[in-house]
């Protein structure tokens, strides 16, 4: 007697590069996709083909902590990548890990580097070379960055939308200046704790970036009113501005911005006095804080 039920399929029986990589594996966490390899030797073969075709990378998505050899040995394969954050590779990550990635890896238009102190000057300048479509980079508290890096950076990414520099303590006015002018698409820039910078960067940055909506000036006691002026005077889409500790910027020119509804992180004066009060002395019933 013929039998009516239908045969099991499994799901490596799809069709791996057309549905299972990049339609059924992108939708699940790295980490998750690394145990699978454990189940046979079908499915790390299936894995290792998903590794070698991702576009992003992110190594928060496996753990606190990714280890050496695994980072290597997840991406010797992968000439696609267009997107790499690498936060939690800071203990460990020198440009002997990173240089082969970047080199192998044309399409990247995203890296996040925050924190990767024991990277140098090379990673800069390999990423630049290897990396036209750059569109946001973050080498925050990468204090290797410096001016040659960077003029490097600007002379090959020029499509540059977002660039992270805060703490970079080796730039100066000049290398910001050349930066700015050779990426003039800029939107996001942040060259918070740097007291290098001053009112030079700030203005050939608002004369060079009409597209910026977002500064973070954190901590740059060299910046001065002058330059605040500027900074409104020439980028209309301005919409977040931060100067906190910046004890030479004061209302005069920031009442500016904020008329126009540009966010800043400094109270009005009077805002500041009137939460100082309440704080002090307990009058909230009987202050307006919506002056």
């Amino acid at each position: 007697m013929m039998s009516l039920t239908p045969p099991r399929g499994c799901l490596l029986d799809l069709p791996w590069e057309d549905i299972l990589v990049p339609h059924i594996l992108c939708h699940l966490p790295l980490q998750q996709l690394l145990s699978l390899q454990r189940v046979s030797k079908s499915f790390q073969s299936l894995i290792q083909l998903y590794l070698a075709n991702m576009r992003c990378f992110d190594s928060s998505q496996i753990g606190p902590a990714i280890p050496r050899a695994a980072f290597v040995n997840l991406l010797k394969d992968n000439e696609v990548l267009q997107q790499l954050a690498l936060q939690n590779c800071s203990d460990w990550l020198t440009d002997r890990e990173l240089l082969p990635v970047i080199g192998q890896n044309h399409h990247l238009h995203q890296i996040q580097l925050k924190g990767c102190a024991q990277l140098s000057r090379h990673a800069l300048v390999a990423i630049s070379l290897s990396c036209p479509n750059l569109r946001r980079l973050s080498l925050a508290h990468c204090e290797w960055v410096d001016s040659l890096s960077l003029r490097s950076l600007a002379d090959h990414c020029k499509a540059l939308e977002a660039v992270d520099l805060t703490a970079c303590r080796q730039l100066k006015d000049e290398a910001i200046s050349y930066l700015v002018q050779k990426c003039s698409r800029l939107k996001s820039l942040s060259l918070a704790v740097n007291a290098n910078v001053g009112d030079v960067a700030v203005e050939e940055i608002a004369k060079c970036c009409p597209e910026l909506e977002h500064l973070d000036l954190t901590g740059c006691l060299r910046v001065k009113n002058d330059s605040i002026r500027v900074l409104a005077e020439y980028c209309p889409k301005l919409r977040s501005l931060k100067v906190k500790h910046c004890h030479n910027v004061a209302e005069s020119s920031l009442s500016i911005l904020r008329s126009r509804g540009v966010e800043l992180d400094v109270e009005p004066p009077l805002q500041r006095a009137l939460v100082l009060l309440q704080d002090m002395v307990g009058f909230a019933p009987f202050i307006n804080l919506q002056i």
